[in-house]
């Protein structure tokens, strides 16, 4: 998450969430577009065609999904913990990601590896390590 628009990303180990604002201490977290989603694996693969190593918050999403096939999500429902999120669409890759990385945002392109997006249908508490749970 982060404070403002261009600002570092920071990780927690924990963070609130509210139909109203999204993740409470992101500065997005109003709107349809509340919360970003990317994959471990869909990470991994990009890194891998860039030959790099590259924290995941690069991405600038906030929060990293393992064992969920975030393309198969748009227009689904997952339950992360008490939380549960309405998936809406695919999150587009940037020009800030070329900033940050060369060709990152070229990388990005293919099978929804930049991530998804969505919306709080119930709030709650996120811990990582919560379990992950796609509802069609």
């Amino acid at each position: 998450m982060r404070g403002a628009q261009r600002a570092p990303m920071q990780e927690r180990q924990e963070a609130e969430v509210t139909v109203a604002q999204g993740i409470t201490a992101d500065y997005r977290g109003s709107g349809l577009r509340q919360v970003t989603f990317i994959s471990v694996e869909q990470w991994q693969e990009t890194m891998a065609e860039l030959d790099a190593d590259l924290p995941w918050h690069t991405r600038r999403a906030n929060l990293l999904i393992d064992g969920i096939d975030l393309p198969d999500t748009v227009g689904e429902q997952i339950r992360i913990g008490d939380c549960l999120f309405t998936i809406y669409g695919e999150t587009e890759p940037c020009p800030r990601m070329e900033e940050l990385q060369a060709g990152l945002q070229q990388a990005l392109q293919p099978d929804l590896r930049a991530g998804v997006w969505g919306k709080v249908v119930e709030g709650g508490t996120l811990r990582v390590g919560d379990s992950v749970q796609v509802i069609s």
